[in-house]
């Protein structure tokens, strides 16, 4: 998909619990000033009467008519429909909302609506971390491409998405990758999101320094701490992270072995991940144990951390061989090291859900 040659202009929303962020889009680049509104989610004729208002004002600053309406909101949804359901954070919109419907009759042009998670996988498969990989790998002169990309986001809460040869994979009810209701390998009465979240993070640091949860600091600070620039209990600190590692890790290692391919995170904690990629790779690498007291790997195929110099280096260049053909005289290249990588967003998660949403409304229009 050629984004920076399309001309066709689709306008986008960041949609958050309490403020909503306009936008126009052009061959993959913003071309209008952020317009930012309340999301006064408790409200919901406040709330959709931003909505039009903000896309009213960013269509009247583009150059031409834009062609499409696409964003990410909150689920549950059913966003073929674009109908939004009970959302926690937005009380609004309890009951079913043709959110949708209502902004193709109120501007005439078709809208798509999405899973943040899934947009910013889309985002990164199209421009992002997969065509950086590939490209690596091309670059090395290695045979080995990759098609398929699945990722999280690791923030206020733990999403996911999946893109399979080029396509986003959202399922039959619109929640394939819903990662979050994966269940916690550290506390298995509880969903994956609450040992791999900003919360997750801040619970351990209060646990092991003795504070009530209200005082541990925020990641930001807690990572500064962690990293040994900031006063405060380093290794407690260095607990929280590694929790997050390790139960993110698990939750991967899970949807990894369904999916084959790159996985790639993003999200507000990612910034962190120099104190939680090693454990979350080293427990996609690790393994179970049999009745026998065996082991054997946790995935089939090797995981390396592509932030890590040595690892990266490793995974480019693979096992390559050339290997004979039994009763022939002919040979064949044979790599027999089957490899994952993990990464982190090169896009950055904003504008990876941002070019995701273009992305997805153009290939809907073309379609």
């Amino acid at each position: 998909m050629n984004l920076e040659s399309d001309s066709r202009i689709v306008m986008t929303l960041d949609a958050g619990g309490t403020s909503f962020r306009f936008a126009a889009t052009r061959g993959g680049k913003a071309i209008t000033e952020t317009v930012v509104l309340p999301s006064n989610g408790d409200d919901l004729e406040k709330c959709t009467g931003n909505l039009i208002e903000g896309f009213t004002r960013v269509k009247a600053a583009c150059p031409e008519p834009p062609v499409a309406i696409s964003f990410a909101f909150p689920g549950p949804a059913d966003y073929p429909l674009g109908i939004i359901g009970d959302l926690p954070n937005l009380p609004a919109f309890r009951g079913g909302v043709a959110l949708g419907p209502m902004l193709e009759e109120k501007f005439g042009i078709p809208v798509y609506i999405n899973n943040d998670g899934d947009l910013f996988v889309y985002g990164e498969a199209i421009a992002g971390f997969l065509p950086y990989v590939n490209g690596l790998l091309e670059k090395a002169g290695s045979p080995k491409r990759f098609r398929n990309l699945f990722g999280v986001t690791l923030g206020t809460g733990f999403g996911g998405g999946i893109v399979r040869d080029g396509k986003l994979y959202v399922g039959d009810n619109s929640m394939a990758g819903e990662v979050w209701l994966l269940r916690n390998k550290l506390a298995p009465q509880m969903n994956a999101e609450e040992g791999c979240c900003i919360r997750a993070v801040r619970r351990v640091y209060a646990a092991e320094t003795g504070i009530p949860f209200a005082d541990a600091p925020d990641p930001k600070a807690l990572f500064d701490i962690g990293s040994g620039n900031a006063p405060g209990n380093r290794e407690a600190a260095l607990a929280g992270f590694r929790h997050l590692g390790e139960v993110a890790g698990d939750a991967m290692a899970n949807s990894l072995t369904l999916l084959d391919g790159l996985a790639v995170i993003g999200g507000g904690v990612s910034g962190a991940w120099p104190l939680f990629l090693p454990t979350l790779v080293s427990e996609l690498n690790s393994n179970y144990t049999g009745p026998d007291g065996s082991q054997f790997r946790r995935l089939s195929a090797a995981a390396f951390n592509l932030e890590d110099p040595a690892q990266l280096e490793i995974f480019l260049k693979g096992e390559a061989r050339t290997i004979q053909v039994p009763r022939s005289d002919r040979t064949v290249a044979y790599d027999p090291l089957q490899r994952i990588g993990v990464g982190m967003s090169r896009l950055g998660t904003s504008e990876a859900v941002a070019l995701g949403a273009y992305a997805f409304a153009l290939n809907q229009l073309g379609e």
